[in-house]
C-alpha cells in the first residue's frame, strides 16, 4: 500500500443512498480509520444525504453528487488513491471507469441472484451474506483487517456544540414514557448520566407501571408519573404534567421516547437544553440532535443521547436492588430453575400456546421443578389456558398477581427465563438472569433483543420478517409461519443451553 498512499492515502467511498445502506457502511469508515489514521476518507453522496455523513466520526469529506461531469471533475482534481464503490450501480460504475485512479475497488452485489429471488423466490448462497459482510469484503485487498464488525457508538458525533451547562448543581430530566420494556432499556442511560453529571439531581418521567423500574434502580432522584393512559383526558394530563415540570426549573431535558408529545412536552416546560434523536417526530423542537441508528441496539442507541455532554459512552446495566419485603409476598416452589412470559400486547408477539405448554412440559421434565408463568391482568384466560394444556402440575402461575416490584424478584432467582419480545425479558437480562427471546414479527436487527452475552433470541428465518416495529393484532400475510415453525424443542435446546452456561462460568 506504500506504493499507493503510503501511511495517508486518499480514499473515496461511493455510497450515494440510500441512508440506511450509508449508516450501514459506518464499519467500513471506522476500519480504514484504524489501519490508516491520517488518511483521507472522503464519500461521494447525494445531496439530500450530506447532513447524514456529515455526522459520521470517520468520514473526513463529503462530495455531493450534483451530476456525472461535475463529480468526474471534484474526484479528478482530488487525485484519489483508492476509489471504495459500494454502490454497485451502473452509474457508479461509470464513475469508476472514467476517474483517474490506481486501484478501485467494488463490493459485489449479487444484484440477479436477488431479483431471482423477489421475482420468482429462486433462492441462491449469495444471499445468506449480509450487505455490511458484502461491503466489508472490499477491505481485505487493501490488508485492512476488520477490526469492527458492526455499528458502534461513536460511529456519528452530533454535528453541534455541547450545550452550555450552568455551573453549580442541576436539575436534569430524563423524558421516558414509553413501553415497559423501552424503560428497562433506558437505565443504562440513567446510569451513564449520573455517572456524566455526579452531582445533579436527576428526575424520571415515566408510566405508573414503570416507576417501580426506576425506582429499584436507586439512581433517580424523583420519579414523576405521566398518567397519559389512565387520564380521562389526554390535554388535561398534558397540561398538569407540563406544570410540573415548569415549576421545577429543569436545566436539560434527555428523551430517548420519539415522539411529537414528548418533545413537546419539554419544550412547553421551558427546559432550555433538550437533547433528542435526529428521528424523533418533534426533532424540530431539540436543542440538540443526536443520529438515529436502527443499527444498534436499543440500550446503546439511548447511551448516543449523553453525545453532547460525554466522551466515553459505554457502560452496563445498574445493579437493581433487591427488595426483601415483596419476594417474601409469594412463596416460590422448591428447585424453581425456568420462567415463561407467554404473553404480550400484540398478538403476533405470541408463540402459540400449545407450543408454550410443551415447552413447560419440557422444562419440568428435565429439572423437576414447577415452571414460573408471569405475565399482567389481561393475560390471566391466556396463561391459563397455556397452564391447563400444560398441566398445574408443571406450572407456579403468578399472571395478575404482582405488582412490577414482585415481579421482578420472582424473575431474580431464576436460572433462564423464556419471553416473548416484551418488557419481561428485558427486566430478566437487567437482572442478570439469562434470557431467551422468542421473536417472530420483529427481529433482534430492529434493536430490542435481551442485551448482554448472556442472552439468546430465537427466530424463524421467513422473508416476509419484521413485519412491524411492535408486532400487530394478525399476521398480514395470514400464514403466521415466523411464530408457527418454531419448534418447542429448539426453544428447549435454547434454555438448556443458557443454563449450562451459565453454570460453567460460575465453576
Amino acid at each position: 500500500m506504500a506504493e499507493i498512499g503510503g501511511a495517508e492515502p486518499r480514499i473515496l467511498v461511493i455510497r450515494m443512498s440510500s441512508l440506511g445502506d450509508i449508516i450501514l457502511a459506518a464499519p467500513v469508515f471506522r476500519n480504514l480509520k484504524e489501519k490508516w489514521p491520517l488518511a483521507r476518507v472522503d464519500i461521494l453522496v447525494k445531496p439530500q444525504f450530506l447532513g447524514t455523513v456529515s455526522k459520521n466520526a470517520f468520514i473526513d469529506n463529503a462530495v455531493p453528487f450534483t451530476g456525472f461531469l461535475a463529480a468526474l471533475r471534484t474526484i479528478n482534481s482530488t487525485r484519489y488513491d483508492i476509489i471504495i464503490d459500494l454502490h454497485a450501480t451502473l452509474r457508479s460504475r461509470l464513475i469508476c471507469l472514467a476517474t483517474r485512479c490506481p486501484l478501485k475497488l467494488r463490493y459485489r452485489k449479487d444484484s440477479l441472484a436477488r431479483k431471482l429471488f423477489v421475482n420468482f423466490r429462486i433462492p441462491s448462497p449469495a444471499l445468506e451474506k449480509h450487505t455490511l459482510d458484502r461491503y466489508l469484503d472490499v477491505l481485505a485487498p487493501l490488508g485492512v483487517p476488520v477490526l469492527h464488525h458492526g455499528p458502534e457508538l461513536g460511529d456519528w458525533i452530533t454535528g453541534t456544540p455541547g450545550p452550555a451547562l450552568k455551573p453549580g448543581p442541576l436539575r436534569i430530566c430524563l423524558l421516558q414514557s414509553a413501553f415497559l420494556g423501552d424503560c428497562v432499556l433506558t437505565l443504562p442511560l440513567l446510569k451513564k448520566l449520573r455517572e456524566t453529571l455526579p452531582g445533579a439531581a436527576i428526575s424520571v418521567v415515566t408510566r405508573p407501571e414503570a416507576a417501580e423500574v426506576f425506582e429499584a434502580s436507586g439512581l433517580a432522584a424523583e420519579i414523576i408519573e405521566d398518567r397519559k393512559k389512565s387520564s380521562s383526558s389526554a390535554f388535561a394530563e398534558f397540561n398538569r404534567l407540563s406544570a410540573e415540570l415548569s415549576k421545577r426549573a429543569f436545566d436539560a431535558a434527555i428523551i430517548p421516547h420519539r415522539s411529537l408529545r414528548s418533545a413537546l412536552l419539554a419544550w412547553r416546560s421551558a427546559i432550555p437544553i433538550r437533547i433528542g434523536f435526529s428521528s424523533s417526530a418533534g426533532s424540530f423542537l431539540f436543542t440538540h440532535r443526536v443520529p438515529f441508528s436502527w443499527l444498534l441496539h436499543d440500550v446503546e442507541r439511548n447511551l448516543a443521547l449523553l453525545s453532547p455532554l460525554a466522551g466515553d459512552l459505554k457502560t452496563s446495566f445498574p445493579g437493581i436492588r433487591a427488595n426483601a419485603e415483596a419476594a417474601a409476598r409469594f412463596s416460590p416452589p422448591p428447585g424453581l430453575t425456568a420462567g415463561i412470559n407467554a404473553g404480550s400486547a400484540w398478538a403476533t408477539k405470541r408463540w402459540p400456546k400449545e407450543k408454550w405448554a410443551r415447552l413447560i412440559r419440557k422444562l419440568y421434565s428435565e429439572y423437576g421443578a414447577r415452571v414460573l408463568m408471569v405475565g399482567g391482568s389481561g393475560e390471566k384466560a391466556w396463561n391459563s389456558e397455556i397452564e391447563d394444556l400444560a398441566g398445574p402440575e408443571c406450572c407456579f402461575n403468578l399472571t395478575g398477581k404482582t405488582s412490577m416490584a414482585e415481579l421482578m424478584e420472582a424473575i431474580r432467582p431464576l436460572k433462564v427465563f423464556v419471553s416473548n419480545d416484551s418488557g419481561p425479558m428485558h427486566i430478566a437480562a437487567a437482572l442478570g438472569v439469562p434470557a431467551v427471546g422468542i421473536f417472530g414479527p420483529t427481529t433482534r436487527e430492529l434493536g430490542f433483543f435481551p442485551y448482554g452475552s448472556a442472552n439468546r433470541v430465537v427466530q424463524t428465518a421467513v422473508a416476509c420478517r419484521p413485519c412491524a416495529l411492535h408486532g400487530s393484532g394478525h399476521c398480514p400475510r395470514g400464514h403466521f409461519l415466523c411464530m408457527r415453525l418454531l419448534t418447542a424443542g429448539e426453544v428447549f435446546e435454547a434454555a438448556k443451553g443458557r443454563i449450562e452456561k451459565m453454570a460453567d462460568i460460575r465453576h
